[in-house]
């Protein structure tokens, strides 16, 4: 014997309100628990100093600070120390006639530069000095920079002055001179990390991976307390 379907009963307005307004509560949940998920995975990850060092990275047990001093840039205008401080820089010491190292480390900043996000890369400089004053004027030194990024920047000036800069940096360089009477420039490939005081904060060391730069430079930004 059929028997007829019970007789739905509809929902009041009222009910149908509640309804609505829970699922809007939970979208409005799961999208908050989304928002949070993706904005952990965008934070920086804050590694050990022996994770820095693991990944290339070497920070100063207490950031150094440097002596004044002053160069050229490679607009023409002076460049004192105050230039480093409001920004991070790394500091890549070369010239424009080495044969390898130099291009090869500028192509790796270069790509690490461009893997950073866009808040980060405004924050940041990349500066080569030049080692080779003699040969490097400003306009040479501006095409060379510029060539692998035209956000770069270069600097040069005496010899004294560049040598005295290095060294507060732990960088070497010498002057060799070659069998046909000319001479190359011997120098540390490594490169320094000015934190926004413009303190010698931390160095990369060679080989550079790019890769590797932003993972441990996001840390460093991350720990930092100025």
């Amino acid at each position: 014997m059929n028997q007829s379907a019970p007789h739905q009963q509809q929902k009041s307005p009222q009910q149908q309100r509640g309804i609505l307004i829970t699922v809007v509560v939970l979208v409005l949940f799961m999208l908050a628990v989304l928002a949070g998920f993706i904005n952990r995975l965008n934070q920086p990850r804050v590694l050990s100093d022996a994770e820095l060092v693991a990944n290339g990275a070497v920070k100063l047990e207490r950031p150094r600070i440097v002596d004044e001093f002053t160069l050229l840039a490679d607009s023409g205008e002076v460049f004192t120390t105050g230039a480093l401080t409001g920004r991070w820089t790394l500091v890549f010491f070369g010239f424009t006639h080495c044969p390898d190292i130099c291009p090869t480390t500028m192509t790796t900043l270069n790509s690490f530069y461009q893997m950073l996000d866009e808040e980060t890369r405004a924050a940041t400089d990349i500066l080569l000095v030049s080692v080779d004053p003699k040969r490097d004027t400003p306009q040479k030194l501006h095409d060379y920079v510029r060539y692998f990024n035209a956000d770069f920047r270069g600097v040069s000036g005496e010899f004294l002055t560049l040598k005295r800069f290095a060294n507060q940096l732990n960088v070497p360089f010498n002057k060799v001179p070659l069998a046909d009477g000319s001479y190359t420039v011997d120098h540390g490939s490594q490169v320094v990390l000015i934190n926004p005081r413009g303190h010698y904060h931390a160095f990369f060391r060679a080989p550079l991976d790019p890769a590797k730069m932003k993972l441990t430079y996001r840390s460093l930004r991350a720990t930092y307390n100025g």
